[in-house]
């Protein structure tokens, strides 16, 4: 009897890779697939570094405001690369495998970054709300001390509640099927492969996921509200008009990136559910990546005047070098 157990343990530690399947059921369409992926990503990091840079080089944006969203590019920087990557190069080549190890790492670089953008995200809505509710008090409330408290706040809490998700799934065995029906290493599918009693973990993620999506996700709406009421006393039309349409843009984006992963972690899965959740983890894996640094940053003039002195700058410089 011993033997037959560890005969079966040992069975049981054979799994030493996963196959993620990606998009494998549309064959047909994986070049055009790694185009347009290929496309948003470039998008993307030539977004959020651009901003990055832009924030760091330009005095003028030295501002709270300003370092959340320098802050908001550098982790959609790092949380892009973790996922479109490697499946860039799974369009490409075909090959689909992935080791545990790395598929453990990618869950929780994916996870760690995901978290920390939904209390940045709440971070950077009390500061507008700071800013457009109590102008006359933002410079002492908004202190360098409180956002500096509020961003490495998002950071460490982002990597450390995943530091105990990972403790939980380090303890998983996996002893086959090894195919992973996803574009990368998420939560469920590979959960799913687990020959673990997976109970006690299934119900840790469902708690940290109510604490790390509805409680920042009604922070932010809260805020937006409160904005949303101020801005319905300025007097002037043309003023009302260009706040909705920043406010609105902003809430558009929050709530794409807020709703379709609650989704994904919090709703129980039905059969058309489950067959959806790829769909639902592109918007917020892929789209709100390439869409923040256009929603929150480029659209705004501040932005775009630091862009032209940065560019005038260059300019003046390569004339003086020609000359």
């Amino acid at each position: 009897m011993h033997l037959i157990e560890k005969a079966e343990e040992d069975n049981r530690t054979v799994i030493t890779e996963f196959i993620l399947l990606g998009f494998g059921n549309l064959p047909e369409l994986q070049i055009l697939l790694f185009l347009v992926f290929l496309v948003i990503y470039t998008v993307t990091m030539f977004g959020n570094v651009l901003i990055i840079v832009l924030v760091v080089a330009d005095q003028h944006l030295h501002t709270p405001m300003y370092f959340f969203l320098g802050n908001l590019s550098c982790l959609e920087t790092c949380y892009t690369s973790t996922i479109l990557p490697r499946m860039l190069a799974s369009l490409l080549t075909g090959d689909r495998t992935i080791s545990v190890s790395g598929c453990f790492a990618q869950f929780y670089c994916f996870c760690s970054l995901a978290t920390t953008e939904c209390y940045l995200l709440a971070a950077m809505s009390y500061d507008r709300y700071l800013a457009i509710c109590k102008p006359l008090r933002y410079a002492a409330l908004m202190n360098g001390r409180l956002f500096l408290q509020l961003t490495a706040g998002s950071w460490m809490s982002g990597f450390l509640i995943c530091v105990i998700m990972m403790c939980f799934m380090s303890q998983l065995t996996f002893c086959g099927p090894n195919e992973i029906d996803h574009f990368f290493c998420d939560f469920s599918p590979m959960l799913k492969l687990s020959c673990s009693d997976t109970s006690m973990i299934a119900l840790v993620c469902f708690i940290l996921a109510f604490l790390d999506l509805p409680c920042p996700f009604l922070l932010t709406v809260t805020s937006y509200v409160c904005i949303i009421a101020t801005i319905l006393k300025i007097p002037s039309t043309t003023g009302r008009q260009k706040a909705f349409s920043t406010c609105s843009s902003h809430l558009i984006v929050v709530t794409l990136f807020y709703g379709t992963i609650m989704i994904v972690y919090m709703i129980p899965k039905s059969s058309n559910l489950r067959a959806l959740n790829k769909v639902f983890s592109v918007f917020y894996t892929v789209l709100t990546p390439m869409l923040n640094p256009l929603i929150y940053s480029l659209r705004n003039k501040e932005v775009q005047a630091a862009l032209r002195r940065m560019l005038g700058r260059k300019k003046w410089a390569t004339v003086q070098y020609h000359c």
